[in-house]
């Protein structure tokens, strides 16, 4: 089991840049593979970023590709999401999710989910 629970999120003006931070609890999560996810009103969950259980190997959405930075400090049980350069169709609710089996793009193919925090770019 893993919980997980994201803070950082906020109110900032196009250009500008957040972190948002997921901390975990639970005993596997250094094992875990990690992602960061989005949903935007009226749109479906979509992939933004994940990271392999060591922090060696990261990949993209096209659309935040150069812009966003996923890490991860196990020693802290915590992934990060650096957010720099934002726009506005960046505006989301952030969720970080864990899988003990495979690092992916898909929403269904991560068993923990943290609650989400609200990412507001305003131009």
């Amino acid at each position: 089991q893993v919980q997980l629970v994201e803070s950082g999120g906020g109110l900032v003006q196009s250009g500008g840049s957040l972190r948002l931070s997921c901390a975990a609890s639970g005993r596997t999560f250094s094992r875990c593979s990690m992602g960061w996810f989005r949903q935007a009103p009226g749109k479906e969950r979509e992939f933004v970023a994940d990271i392999d259980w060591s922090g060696g190997s990261t990949d993209y959405a096209d659309s935040v590709k150069g812009r966003f930075t996923i890490s991860r400090d196990n020693a802290k049980n915590t992934v990060y999401l650096q957010m720099n350069s934002l726009k506005p169709e960046d505006t989301a609710v952030y969720y970080c999710a864990a899988s003990e089996l495979v690092r992916s793009y898909y929403v269904g193919d991560y068993a923990y989910w943290g609650q989400g925090t609200q990412v507001t770019v305003s131009s």
